[in-house]
C-alpha cells in the first residue's frame, strides 16, 4: 500500500502542507542561527502545517477506500 492517498484533492492539499511544514522548519533553523526569537513563530507554522498534512493524508486514504468523504 502506498504511503500516500490517491490522487485528487486530499493528496494535493496534503503535499502542499507538508512543502509548508518543511519551509517552515527551515525557516525556523535559519532564524534561530541568526539569534533570532522569531523562530519561535515558524516552529508554530511548522507545527500546525504538519497536522494538517496527516489530516489531508488520512481523509484521503479514507476517500480512497470507499469512495466517498466524510466530514
Amino acid at each position: 500500500m502506498s504511503p500516500l492517498p490517491p490522487h485528487g484533492p486530499a493528496r494535493r492539499l496534503g503535499l502542499y502542507a507538508l512543502v509548508v511544514c518543511v519551509l517552515a522548519v527551515a525557516a525556523a533553523v535559519v532564524s534561530f542561527a541568526r539569534g533570532s526569537w522569531l523562530g519561535v513563530v515558524w516552529v508554530l507554522l511548522a507545527g500546525l502545517s504538519s497536522n494538517m498534512a496527516w489530516y489531508y493524508v488520512r481523509r484521503g486514504r479514507a476517500a480512497g477506500r470507499d469512495g466517498t468523504v466524510t466530514g
